[in-house]
């Protein structure tokens, strides 16, 4: 275990250059987990941007899911694919909402995730735009795994 900063915990296999390289270069959903008001877990996969040590996502503002990180944003995360090689970045972190930049990060994930075939999709994404709420993570840890040198 390291510590890249007074802030954050890097445990695993990688260092913080290469669990940021892995974050910004995947195009798979992140898998969430939350703390609902009844005390059990709920996870959900979410398209995410990573950027400047910050993971974002957008919802829609009367989620469900933004109501449990209203309340509470102690949050958990986890980026991997669910094919081999098996590797992957997981975390802990505060989650807040952040409506002023849901329009934009929507956009953001949009041009990410979507490519031109999806243009319907995108085009009904963008026309609830103005509902949306930007969801701004900062990871307290990270932990990274990597068995492709085994499973090759």
């Amino acid at each position: 275990m390291n510590r890249t900063d007074e802030n954050i915990e890097i445990r695993g296999d990688w260092n913080i250059g290469n669990i940021e390289d892995y974050l910004a270069g995947s195009i798979i959903p992140m898998r969430l987990s939350c703390i609902t008001s009844n005390g059990f877990p709920l996870v959900v996969s979410l398209w995410y941007l990573y950027r400047e040590g910050t993971l974002w996502c957008a919802v829609q503002k009367d989620c469900a899911l933004a109501r449990i990180l209203e309340r509470d944003g102690r949050c958990g995360f986890e980026v991997s694919p669910n094919e081999t090689p098996y590797l992957g970045v997981r975390g802990q972190g505060i989650a807040e909402l952040v409506p002023e930049e849901g329009a934009a990060k929507l956009k953001d994930l949009i041009d990410r995730y979507l490519d031109e075939n999806n243009k319907e999709l995108a085009d009904w994404l963008l026309e609830r735009s103005d509902d949306e709420t930007a969801i701004s993570i900062t990871p307290d840890w990270f932990y990274s795994w990597d068995y492709s040198g085994r499973m090759k």
